[in-house]
Order: C-alpha cells, then structure tokens, then sequence
C-alpha cells in the first residue's frame, strides 16, 4: 500500500487521503508502513500496529488527551480502510472457491457465511473489549486515547489476520 496522509474526524469516521493539520498535529502511515514491509512473521508485523500513532504523539500538541485521541484516533482509521478492503477481497475469493468447488460437484461449507459471522462476532468483540478498556479508567480524561488506542490495536490485529488469509486464498 502506497504511504499516504489520512484524515479522520476525532469521532473516528476514515475519510479519503488528505492532508492532515489539526492543532499542530499531523498523521501519516509511514512508520507504520516502512515497519511492515520489513516485517516477516505475524509478531513482528503486530509490532508495526500503533508506530504511525507514536509519531504523531510525538510531536508538540501530540501529549494531550485530545492529541493522543486524534492520533490513535488516524491510525485507528487507517487500520479499518486496509481491514475493510482485505474482508471484501476475501468474501469475493471465498465465494469464488465456493462456486469452483459447487461447478464441479463438491459440496463445501459455507465459508462466506463463517467469514461474514465471525466478522460480526469480531466487531462485537472489540467493541466490548475497549468499552470496558474505556471503563478502567474510572471516568478520567485518559480514557478517550485509551478506548481509541484499543480500537487502534484491535482493528490492525483483526486486518492483518484477514490479509494474512487473503493471502492463503491467493497461493
């Protein structure tokens, strides 16, 4: 993937590539990106998971609970572009082996369905897992960047599983 600026809104909506300037905070996939493609095995590709959102912590504005939110908040969005593009390209190869197999007689499980409910499963998952990452922090101020930092880790996990099998499919 071509390293690239996103911008996303603090709620977490991903928007198209963009610059990114907000409070003297900016954002770009880079470390995260120069790390995968060094990567080999999967923990070391899980280590890359949060680099681009230490650098933008890293910066000026970027140790404040609203800066640290908004940086976690990008790559959080970066992850879930790459995780919804990896889900939609293996829900079309999952349905095409499905259909090789039906065209010649085979009978096989229904992988796009398994995909499709494990993803909701996953969602579910995630959400309750950093809601209740969210709560440990008893109402404080830290708990936005670290609901947003779960959301981060959780979302790169979960697109990196789904483009490791893409992968698989594609051998």
């Amino acid at each position: 993937m071509k390293s690239g600026v996103f911008l996303i809104a603090l709620a977490g909506a991903a928007m198209p590539p963009a610059a990114v300037l907000a409070n003297d905070l900016s954002f770009t996939p880079e470390a995260t990106e120069t790390c995968l493609a060094d990567a080999g095995d999967m923990p070391e590709r899980l280590s890359c998971i949060g680099l681009s959102a230490q650098a933008c912590i890293d910066t000026p504005d970027g140790y404040t609970t609203v800066g640290m939110g908004f940086c976690y908040g990008v790559e959080a969005g970066y992850w879930d572009y790459r995780l919804n593009d990896a889900f939609a390209k293996l829900m079309r190869a999952e349905r095409a082996l499905v259909a090789e197999m039906t065209e010649i007689g085979a009978r096989m499980p229904d992988a796009p369905g398994a995909l499709r409910d494990m993803q909701r499963a996953w969602i579910g998952y995630r959400d309750a897992l950093c809601g209740y990452e969210y709560s440990t922090w008893g109402g404080g101020t830290g708990g936005g960047p670290a609901h947003a930092a779960c959301l981060m880790q959780e979302t790169g996990r979960q697109a990196l599983l789904l483009e490791d099998r893409l992968e698989e499919r594609s051998r």
